[in-house]
């Protein structure tokens, strides 16, 4: 009998210094990584039966004072809505996950690396806090040469496109493979108008390696931040 196979992809990280951190953060979590792919792999019920999945969250510690969350990301971003502003309204939510990762700067401080994902059928959307001291500004200029300068809300901001790694799991034999993916869209945006060093990205990518649509990836981001703790009206 021939292997069950299925294919989860995720958003391989740009060359900027915020993702070489999250990029290692993703190497020490890869079982939680994997534990995550798994369950988009195995069989689900169809979207018509089953209910839209509810957020879970691991935390390794307390996030320091003002900032946000894994699980305060994953229940923002898991809106009932949240198909609907991606363009796919009749979609469930099949996993919905928060973290917070705490990493050790080069100085010897230490950070947190909250950040939430939520996948349906066709788009996985996934959100980051970034609290680096890095403004969106010198941001744009790390990421690649095609980053664009925006202004969202208010805030400034940087649409960039990064790529997808797909995970391709042989359900049978237990083993797991990796290789190019599709792209992904990302939208960077300081969390307060002046722009002063902390922010948030949202990335979303499309199962299918579909190009994703700008229009969507826009309004969940304008949606989405208002409600975050850190965000200031411009």
């Amino acid at each position: 009998m021939a292997h069950m196979v299925d294919e989860v992809v995720e958003p391989e990280k740009g060359m900027s210094t915020g993702a070489q951190v999250v990029a290692a953060v993703v190497m020490v979590a890869g079982v939680a990584g994997l534990m995550w792919a798994l369950a988009g792999a195995l069989p689900q019920n169809t979207a018509d039966d089953r209910p839209p999945a509810t957020c879970s969250s691991t935390a390794s510690a307390s996030p320091p004072a003002r900032h946000v969350s894994g699980a305060q990301l994953c229940t923002a971003l898991n809106r009932a809505d949240l198909s609907s502003l991606l363009g796919t309204p009749q979609e469930r939510a099949r996993t919905a996950t928060g973290h917070d990762m705490p990493f050790e700067a080069p100085d010897g401080s230490r950070h947190s690396n909250p950040e939430a994902t939520v996948t349906f059928d066709t788009y996985s959307v996934r959100i980051s806090a970034l609290y680096d001291n890095l403004p969106v500004a010198d941001m744009a200029r790390l990421l690649d040469s095609a980053a664009q300068s925006r202004t969202v809300l208010g805030h400034p901001a940087a649409l960039y496109s990064d790529r997808t790694v797909a995970l391709t799991l042989d359900l049978g034999s237990g083993k797991a493979d990796t290789g190019p993916g599709g792209i992904a869209r990302s939208m960077l945006v300081a969390q307060d108008a002046k722009d002063g060093g902390d922010s948030y990205e949202i990335v979303i990518w499309r199962q299918d390696e579909v190009v994703p649509d700008d229009a969507a990836l826009l309004r969940v981001v304008e949606t989405v931040l208002p409600d975050l703790p850190g965000w200031t009206t411009a």
